[in-house]
C-alpha cells in the first residue's frame, strides 16, 4: 500500500457509454476531460480514450476473455491506494458502471474504507447498440419487456431457461460469444421457435460496428461465417424484424431516389 495522504482521494465510477463519444453524459465529458488519474477498462473506446487529457496519469486495467490486464482485487487495490495517496480518481468503464460493469463491487469496497464515490450513469451497450442497430428493444405487439443477461461465467450459467424464453420479450446476451451452442439449446428447450430473429451487434456505437442477423438456430452458424469477435452483443426476439424492415425501407429509398434522379436526368436531356 502507498502512503497514506493527509488528504482522502476521491473516486468517480464514469460510465462511458457504448464506443461513441457523442453518447457520453456532459457531466462525464466534462469530468473525463477535467481528470489528472484515469483508469480505464478495455470496453472504453479508442475515441473516448483520445478525450483524455494529455497531461493526466492514465492505468489501464482491462480485462478480456483469457487475457486480464489486472484482477479484479488487484484493481480494487490500485484505486484504494490512489485514494490514500490523496489522488482523485476517474474510473472510467465501458457501458453504464452498474450493469456487469463490477461498479457496485468497487464502491462497495471503497465505501468501507471510508473513500467517498461519485457515480456518473452512462448508456448501456444493451441500449446504445440496440438503437445504432434500429432494433428498438421494447415494440408493441412483438415485445412487452426486455432482459439483459450476462452469459459470461466459469460455470454452468444458474438461469430460468423456461422463463427467459416466454413470449413477446427481448433478450440481451453479454459476453454470450462463448456460449452460442448452449444459448440455442437453453433457449429452444425453454419454449423459444428456433426461427426465432438473433442478431450480433459487433463493436455497437463505433465506426466498426457491424449488424449481422439471422435465426435462433443460426447463431453459432452466424458466429463461424462471420468471424464474430468480441465485443459483441446477442439480441434474441421478434423486434430484430424491425431492423430488418428498416434495411428493406432504405433499399427502397435508395430505388425510389435514383428511379427519381434518373427521371429527372430524362427531362433535362429531353
Amino acid at each position: 500500500m502507498g502512503i497514506q495522504s493527509k488528504y482522502l482521494g476521491r473516486v468517480t465510477l464514469v460510465g462511458a457509454g457504448p464506443g461513441d463519444p457523442d453518447l457520453l453524459t456532459v457531466k462525464a465529458s466534462r469530468t473525463i476531460q477535467q481528470a489528472r488519474f484515469i483508469m480505464y477498462d478495455n470496453l472504453v473506446s479508442h475515441e473516448i480514450r483520445a478525450l483524455f487529457p494529455e497531461g493526466a496519469e492514465k492505468v489501464f486495467v482491462g480485462k478480456s476473455k483469457g487475457m486480464h490486464c489486472a484482477t479484479q482485487d488487484q484493481i480494487n487495490t490500485l484505486l484504494l491506494n490512489a485514494a490514500l495517496e490523496g489522488k482523485d480518481v476517474c474510473r472510467v468503464k465501458g457501458g453504464d458502471s452498474f450493469v456487469f460493469g463490477r461498479g457496485g463491487e468497487e464502491m462497495l469496497m471503497l465505501a468501507k474504507q471510508g473513500v467517498e464515490v461519485d457515480v456518473i450513469p452512462g448508456i448501456t451497450a444493451a441500449s446504445g447498440c440496440t438503437s445504432y442497430a434500429d432494433i428498438p428493444l421494447t415494440h408493441r405487439g412483438l415485445a412487452q419487456g426486455c432482459t439483459f443477461v450476462t452469459a459470461h461465467a466459469d460455470k454452468e450459467l444458474d438461469i430460468n431457461w423456461d422463463a427467459l424464453a416466454q413470449l413477446k420479450q427481448t433478450l440481451v446476451f453479454y459476453m454470450g460469444l462463448s456460449k452460442t451452442d448452449m444459448l440455442m439449446e437453453k433457449l429452444t428447450k425453454g419454449g423459444l421457435s428456433e426461427n426465432t430473429p438473433v442478431a450480433f451487434i459487433e463493436n455497437g456505437c463505433t465506426p466498426k460496428q457491424r449488424v449481422l442477423i439471422g435465426k435462433l438456430h443460426q447463431l453459432t452458424s452466424l458466429k463461424q461465417q462471420h468471424q464474430i469477435q468480441s465485443p459483441a452483443l446477442i439480441v434474441v426476439g421478434e423486434v430484430v424484424s424491425v431492423a430488418e424492415q428498416m434495411d428493406w425501407l432504405g433499399q427502397l429509398s435508395g430505388r425510389q431516389l435514383r428511379k427519381v434522379e434518373h427521371e429527372q436526368t430524362l427531362q433535362m436531356t429531353a
